[in-house]
């Protein structure tokens, strides 16, 4: 198999060409960033890309958008993710391309040598290779995008108004409405997100953040006990 290497980091980068090439593969570039992954891969017409999520220089995201630009170029192309973080909108853009087989694997919960060179043969022949902490980070994106597309227009404008702390006799007059149907969009919301009455006032800023992590994108996660799903 003809695999191509995007990693920062210098020890684990040689220390996957030298398991690769061990295991009888051909290493076509082992690059620190990805400023020439997409040229790479056309000039070298690799099997199987592996690409960390956060590379230089931000070490935010370009990893895993180099992973989709590769895909878009090369529909065909088998590309595993290989990170410490789960970027759930990504890897769901990731997820839901056409094209070849995929994988997410999480540096840290990787054990055993053998399985993971398994892994790599099973996505390159075809298989979608995830392992259980991004299944249940996309699963749970899922539920909170569904909860927040339950919500009206009406009642959107309200949590976004309470997400700037603005009270409810502030949202009334922003919105042109009444203080009750401004409590009665809320009661909405509360019920629609799924948060139960309490005596604390957590639901209002449990409501805010849930605006907020339907509006931006969702940070990094840590990885659970469970092997990869194949």
């Amino acid at each position: 198999m003809r695999i191509l290497i995007v990693e920062d980091s210098v020890l684990l980068r040689e220390g996957l060409v030298r398991l690769l090439e061990d295991a009888g593969h051909e290493v076509t570039a082992a690059l620190p960033d990805a400023s020439r992954a997409l040229d790479a891969a056309a000039e070298q017409d690799p099997d199987l890309a592996i690409v960390d999520v956060r590379l230089p220089p931000t070490f935010t995201d370009e990893g895993i958008r180099a992973a989709l630009a590769l895909r878009r170029q090369d529909p065909r192309l088998a590309v595993l993710v290989f990170s410490q973080y789960v970027e759930e909108r990504y890897a769901a853009d990731l997820v839901a391309q056409p094209g070849g087989a995929i994988g997410y694997l999480l540096k840290d919960r990787v054990t055993d040598v053998a399985e993971f060179l398994e892994s790599l043969d099973r996505i390159a022949s075809g298989a979608t290779v995830l392992d259980p902490e991004v299944v249940a980070q996309l699963l749970t994106r899922r539920s909170r995008d569904e909860q927040i597309g339950r919500l009206t227009d009406r009642e959107r404008s309200v949590l976004a108004l309470i997400a700037e702390g603005k009270s409810n006799g502030a949202i009334a007059r922003l919105l042109f409405i009444s203080e009750g149907a401004v409590e009665k969009h809320i009661t909405s919301i509360f019920g629609k997100l799924g948060l139960e009455q309490d005596d604390t006032g957590n639901r209002r800023v449990l409501a805010v953040l849930a605006h907020i992590d339907a509006t931006t994108q969702p940070g990094p996660v840590g990885p659970s006990q469970n092997g990869p799903v194949r």
